[in-house]
């Protein structure tokens, strides 16, 4: 077992676009520095990092994986994150430990909406954030096509700090602009520094004057000496960017190869000359149960809070639990409390996890991040405190699933396993939300896109051994009347003994301030008897919770029972509530029915370039625009849309918008449907009942 209280700790987040090669710069790092005897791959089922079934098949990473890293006398934990959008739920738990972001860019195509989308955040969340242009050794690629795109997309603390040595159209070294000085590849000249190459020092020399300047800008004494006209010393430029980075005004752009191994040695330099350790972070807020903010110490000598950002439920380990130490110390074999429900929990275990290895730990200190095993009463999002000193840490913010599907087991054997299944996923991934709907009879699973959900059936088939089937959940339309009208209904049933007899009128009439049938009476003479009143009520409430035209629940009726007949003997509750099913059938040939569809608000917002696109495609659902708003460099579109047309609008906005696009959406009221929809969803209905 091994404590890492002797290490400086840095998290760092790895971002950006899926198949930009994010997990490859990892694998780079752990067989650089000797973690693994080879350089895995995904797709040849080797990689450390993607290792699971899922991962293998994909080709990608599908889950955030913790790879720490040693590095001259550091721990670096990288936090490799999906790129794909269906997985951001993985990526915003890895994000939310990491400290600093590692954003890895294809060089073929830098700006790729995954890593717009991994600049933004960074910015959003103020976590100094590294540039690493990768697969440079590729054909058509360019250093300088692709930082200049990344300059101009994000502005001017995009700066260049190591660049590429090109000869004869390959990388044969790089130039470290700090340092001014070149490293070859070839095996005689590795790791030894040398002269820049003579056609690349005035390139470099120009590089060096966009540092100065961003230097100079986040320090009063070296914005003097700067405008003076004086060199800074390496002390001076070395001190300066550590202070950029740290606080956004610089975002230092590497290049190189993963696959190759070309630039990973200096990346790690870097990053840990120039991101922050977690304790030099020196205060965070938490929250105590009342409610009331506390400052702690990013310090082994503070309170202990500890905070799950991650779950696993696996069938047969049982639940495990990723956790950052925030403050304190976290020990094996010790009993903590979960401020956010009061409960004790017993820590028995405490793993470093690299990859798809654990290795035992005795104690977790501030900073770092590990696994527990079989917590009881814990889940994401939930913090972990010494007794007696119950702190909260700020929850993680996940993506409300919108993609939904309804799920039915294949087999009657398969059901108990289905609803296990669904229970323990949904521990496991904050994205994932099962609901079921009485009103269609539907269990429906709602994910990020249909990637995530065909994960989702994957896993509920191999850790679950539940095999269902997925179809689009239903629309929960609605029935109601346009026209005044009265049902007769008459029941009169004679079979020896007592008979059955209920006669009634009732009026239906429209009654759009109330959504649940209103019953009254008017009956005069007692033509029909007080007691009977429910049982004719119960009668129309039942017929209403499935209309003539295609059995949905009918609404904004008003009913009034205005006369009728009894008999002495043969009237009882059943034959009046019989009595009143007849009525019903009778009236709704005369007050002409009509359909009712939800009708969603829904908020779009997408980047101007795309905003035609969103507008021509909500009218083509049938929406409404109901106004535009501009928010930064984004639009907001509010829209009135059918909720039959917003069935897949998750999947086919990320296309329409390359990613960028985002929503919500709520319901707001039912409307008409008009022709020829509603003649089909009559048609359908039948079919279906059929």
């Amino acid at each position: 077992m091994r404590d890492y209280q002797s290490f400086e700790v840095r998290n760092v987040s790895v971002i950006g676009h899926s198949g930009a090669g994010k997990t490859s710069v990892l694998e780079a790092m752990l067989y650089y520095t000797k973690a693994t005897d080879r350089f895995g791959k995904t797709t040849e089922g080797s990689s450390m990092i993607d290792f699971d079934t899922e991962e293998i098949r994909r080709g990608l990473s599908v889950y955030t994986t913790i790879v720490p890293i040693e590095w001259e006398d550091s721990k670096i934990n990288f936090i490799d994150t999906p790129g794909y959008l269906d997985f951001v739920g993985e990526k915003q738990s890895g994000f939310s430990v990491g400290d600093s972001s590692l954003i890895v860019v294809n060089a073929k195509d830098p700006l790729q909406s995954g890593t717009k989308l991994a600049y933004k955040q960074a910015v959003a969340e103020k976590k100094p954030t590294i540039f690493f242009i990768n697969k440079l050794d590729e054909e058509h690629t360019s250093f300088d096509a692709s930082y200049q795109a990344l300059r101009e997309e994000f502005g001017k603390s995009v700066i260049p700090f190591e660049v590429p040595i090109v000869e004869d159209g390959k990388i044969v070294g790089s130039v470290n602009i700090i340092k001014n000085k070149a490293w070859y590849y070839s095996p005689e000249l590795a790791d030894k520094p040398c002269p820049v190459p003579e056609s690349m020092q005035e390139e470099v020399a120009l590089y060096k004057d966009q540092i100065a300047e961003a230097v100079a800008m986040g320090d009063d004494e070296l914005m003097e000496k700067f405008f003076s006209g004086e060199e800074f010393s390496d002390a001076e430029l070395k001190r300066g960017v550590r202070i950029g980075v740290r606080n956004g005004e610089i975002c230092p752009v590497y290049s190189g190869s993963a696959v190759n191994s070309i630039g990973i040695q200096r990346l790690m330099d870097l990053i840990v000359s120039y991101f922050p350790t977690y304790s030099e972070r020196g205060m965070y807020t938490a929250t105590t149960p009342n409610g009331v903010k506390v400052e702690l110490l990013t310090s082994e000598t503070e309170v202990l809070t500890a905070q799950v950002f991650k779950t696993i439920v696996d069938p047969f380990v049982g639940r495990i639990s990723y956790v950052k130490v925030l403050s304190g110390v976290l020990a094996a074999d010790s009993t903590v409390v979960n401020a956010n429900n009061g409960k004790p929990e017993k820590i028995s275990q405490i793993y470093i996890v690299k990859g798809k290895h654990q290795t035992a730990a005795g104690k977790l200190f501030t900073g770092d991040i590990g696994a527990l095993v079989k917590l009881q009463n814990t889940r994401t999002n939930d913090t972990l405190c010494d007794k007696g000193k119950l702190l909260m840490a700020d929850p993680i913010t996940f993506e409300t699933p919108m993609y939904g599907q309804a799920v039915v087991p294949k087999t009657k054997n398969d059901e108990d396993r289905l609803s296990n299944g669904l229970a323990r996923l949904q521990e496991e991934d904050p994205t994932f939300k099962v609901v079921n709907n009485p009103e269609t009879k539907e269990t429906v699973i709602y994910g990020i896109g249909d990637q995530h959900l065909d994960v989702i059936v994957n896993k509920l088939n191999s850790k679950f051994k539940a095999e269902v089937v997925l179809s689009n959940p239903k629309v929960t339309y609605r029935e109601t009347i346009t026209k005044t009208a009265v049902g007769e209904g008459r029941h009169k049933k004679q079979s020896g003994g007592h008979g059955q007899f209920g006669h009634v009128f009732v009026e239906f009439s429209p009654n759009p301030d109330e959504e649940e049938m209103v019953f009254a009476e008017k009956v005069f003479g007692g033509a029909v008897p007080k007691q009977y009143f429910p049982a004719v009520e119960t009668g129309l409430r039942e017929c209403c919770q499935k209309g003539p035209l295609a059995g949905y629940k009918m609404v904004n009726v008003k009913t009034t029972l205005l006369d009728g007949k009894y008999h002495d003997v043969d009237s009882s509750e059943m034959a009046f509530k019989m009595a009143a099913h007849l009525a019903f059938k009778d009236a709704m040939t005369k007050v002409r029915p009509i359909l009712l569809e939800p009708i969603m608000n829904v908020k779009i917002r997408v980047p101007d370039e795309f905003t035609g696109a969103v507008i021509g495609d909500l009218n083509k659902r049938r929406g409404s625009i109901m106004g535009m708003t501009p928010v930064d460099s984004d639009q907001e579109i509010d829209a009135q849309v059918p909720m039959a047309n917003m069935s897949r609008y998750c999947v086919e906005l990320r296309s329409m918008t390359t990613g960028l696009g985002t929503y919500t959406m709520e319901m707001d009221r039912y409307d008409p449907v008009p022709e020829p929809y509603a003649s089909r969803v009559i048609e359908e209905s039948k079919k279906e009942k059929e």
